[in-house]
């Protein structure tokens, strides 16, 4: 099969404890049934990624604390999501929507979503992780990529999302080979347009690719025009009896 190379297939024979990341749902008024659910006990999450606007917003909003107090009571861990835009973006500007984050919601952690890959940008990505951590000491750092960086940036975070996509590429993939140099619960895989029949597939994949953090969706993004991340999968009763029964290989 494509994804899988010698160097991988080793550590993917390994038990991993899968488990979810949630890259963000839409806000709490127009997908609460979405935020509710992430509190049923016993669902598989290892984090949840807080958007409010895209961003933490200009003030507090009551709903997503409510939102966040139900998730940190329920034991869930909460990240803030922000937007690298690839390198682009001031490192003053996201210092200062971490800070808004941890000040208004307590999250702990961050997402750094549209992270660069380039080994040119690893030395600000780099200072962008230390000034977090002196933020909140205990942060969870998840860079996300959305595909295999430059090695480097593995040493400088808690994960990386390696893979954000469809599963039309997903299931054609190959894992870089240096990966296998480390646990899977330093990776995460994002995959939308996920059919239902095709579940145990797409399992199957994360763990040959080794990846313990996941989030599979039939939602898909119309050709860029839509967000696939903004409401639950349609078999999320469904995924979550899996994953909690364990995968069969």
């Amino acid at each position: 099969m494509p994804y899988l190379t010698s160097t991988a297939a080793g550590t993917a024979s390994t038990d991993l404890k899968v488990g979810f990341g949630i890259p963000g749902y839409a806000h709490p008024l127009v997908a609460p049934l979405e935020w509710a659910e992430l509190t049923r006990p016993g669902a598989p999450l290892h984090w949840v990624a807080l958007n409010v606007s895209n961003g933490p917003g200009s003030r507090p909003d009551p709903h997503c604390l409510e939102a966040v107090g139900r998730l940190r009571n329920a034991g869930v861990r909460v990240l803030g999501r922000l937007d690298a835009t690839y390198g682009a973006r001031a490192f003053g500007e996201l210092v200062s929507d971490a800070q808004r984050y941890i000040d208004w919601y307590r999250v702990d952690g961050y997402l750094l979503d549209r992270c660069p890959t380039e080994r040119t940008a690893l030395a600000e990505v780099r200072r962008t992780v230390g000034t977090l951590r002196t933020l909140r000491e205990d942060a969870h750092i998840v860079l996300g990529h959305g595909a295999h960086p430059y090695p480097g940036y593995a040493e400088n975070a808690d994960q990386l999302v390696t893979f954000s996509g469809s599963w039309s590429d997903y299931r054609w993939s190959q894992v870089a080979e240096w990966t296998a140099d480390y646990p899977p619960e330093r990776f995460c895989h994002l995959v939308h347009s996920v059919p239902r029949g095709h579940l145990d597939e797409a399992l199957r994949i994360a763990r040959w690719q080794g990846a313990s953090t996941i989030y599979f969706t039939d939602r898909t993004d119309f050709g860029g025009r839509a967000d696939p991340w903004e409401t639950m999968p349609g078999y999320w009763d469904e995924i979550v009896s899996r994953i909690g029964t364990g995968v069969s290989e």
